[in-house]
């Protein structure tokens, strides 16, 4: 009897699919994070190069 009440209080709960979505909204979120971050990286890695380029043209003259 226990039982069969618990599962069917189980299957009217929705604060368990609450969970799930803020759960999903919360990995596409850090995903996109992950996207800019790869992003800034490689043009700060640009950045970075044509400033020693720079630095080592004005170091040879």
């Amino acid at each position: 009897m226990f039982a069969r009440k618990f599962f069917q209080r189980l299957l009217r709960d929705t604060q368990g699919a609450t969970a799930i979505e803020y759960g999903l909204i919360a990995s596409l979120i850090v995903v996109a994070m992950i996207t800019a971050m790869g992003q800034f990286a490689n043009s700060s890695s640009n950045m970075w190069g044509i400033i020693e380029g720079k630095y080592r043209d004005a170091s040879t003259n």
